[in-house]
Parts: C-alpha cells; sequence; structure tokens
C-alpha cells in the first residue's frame, strides 16, 4: 500500500482511467464484431456504414491513447479488406 499522498492520488486517478479505458476497449470490440456479422451475412452496403462507425470509434481511441495508432490502423485495414472481399465476390 502507498504511504505518500501523491501515490494514493496516483492509484485513484489511475483506477478512473483504467474504468475509462476498459469501457472504451469493449465498444471497440462491439462495434467490430457488428462490422464482421454484417460482412458474414454478405451485406456489403450494411458493412460499409458499420466499417465507417468503427473507422470514427478506433480513431477517437487512438487519440485518447487507450490503444496505439498502429492498432486502429490494422483493425480498420483488415476491415476493410474484407468487406472489398465480398463486394468483388458480388
Amino acid at each position: 500500500m502507498a504511504n505518500l499522498k501523491s501515490s494514493k492520488k496516483r492509484i485513484r486517478s489511475n483506477e478512473r482511467k483504467r474504468v475509462q479505458n476498459v469501457t472504451v476497449k469493449s465498444s471497440i470490440r462491439t462495434i467490430i464484431k457488428k462490422v464482421e456479422q454484417a460482412i458474414e451475412q454478405g451485406n456489403a452496403q450494411l458493412a460499409g456504414e458499420k466499417l465507417s462507425e468503427a473507422s470514427s470509434t478506433l480513431d477517437s481511441a487512438a487519440t485518447k491513447g487507450v490503444i496505439r495508432k498502429n492498432t486502429s490502423s490494422r483493425n480498420k485495414s483488415r476491415l476493410a479488406k474484407k468487406i472489398n472481399a465480398i463486394k468483388s465476390a458480388a
């Protein structure tokens, strides 16, 4: 257990940040799953709409420092690649 006042404050602030990061990461996973469900259904139109939502969510998370910028870019790229495969197959 921390003894210094600043250490105790840091523990409290870290916990608040951790909880916020958990909610943001959860929303990221949820929106990615929605895009992938649309892809599995073969609905390229819906998947494209969900991809724009996912891109926005991923970018804001990267800006806030919840995830790294490269992670955001990688996820967006993989989803876009899957959507493009559906469009070319149809």
